[in-house]
């Protein structure tokens, strides 16, 4: 059995979603989303969402982390951002002991749909699919689960 931390890194909200995966067996143990104050300053901003995921992670006793990569914005500024936000989760997994794996945005949307260009709704319908009985409000708890059962699908094959 191992648990998995899905996590899809943004500076305003970070989703995160926590699996147990048992062989092929998937179940759903928690999901929700750190959200940062708009109106801070950058520091204090990444500072919080630090906080917040070091308590979602000694909250659920996951043993790993997958982490949704960064796609490049249009706004260059945006983009920086949110590479600042990504790189605070990576910190947040790794200094909780996690290990933590790489997934692109296309190859989650192709473990979880079968097709790369698969539209936010198409992934959030198939990780409830996948995870019955779960009703995900939010897209960012949603991305985080998906990343978190494409984990589970591919550990431990070469990426």
């Amino acid at each position: 059995m191992t648990i998995i931390l899905g996590l899809d890194p943004g500076l305003a909200a970070t989703g995160w979603g926590v699996i147990r995966s048992e062989g092929n067996r998937l179940s759903h143990l928690a999901h929700g989303t750190v959200k940062t104050p708009a109106a801070a300053p950058l520091a204090e901003r990444l500072g919080a969402l630090y906080d917040g995921l070091k308590a979602v992670i000694g909250a659920h006793g996951a043993s790993e982390a997958a982490v949704e990569e960064v796609f490049v914005n249009v706004n260059p500024q945006s983009t920086l951002k949110l590479g600042q936000a990504r790189g605070v989760v990576l910190l947040a997994a790794t200094r909780a002991g996690l290990a933590v794996t790489e997934y692109s945005t296309r190859s989650v949307k192709k473990a979880i749909t079968g097709t790369g260009a698969a539209q936010k709704q198409q992934v959030q319908a198939m990780v409830e699919r996948l995870l019955p009985g779960l009703k995900i409000t939010g897209a960012d708890a949603a991305d985080a689960l998906a990343v978190a059962i494409t984990h589970a699908h591919l550990r431990g094959r070469p990426q």
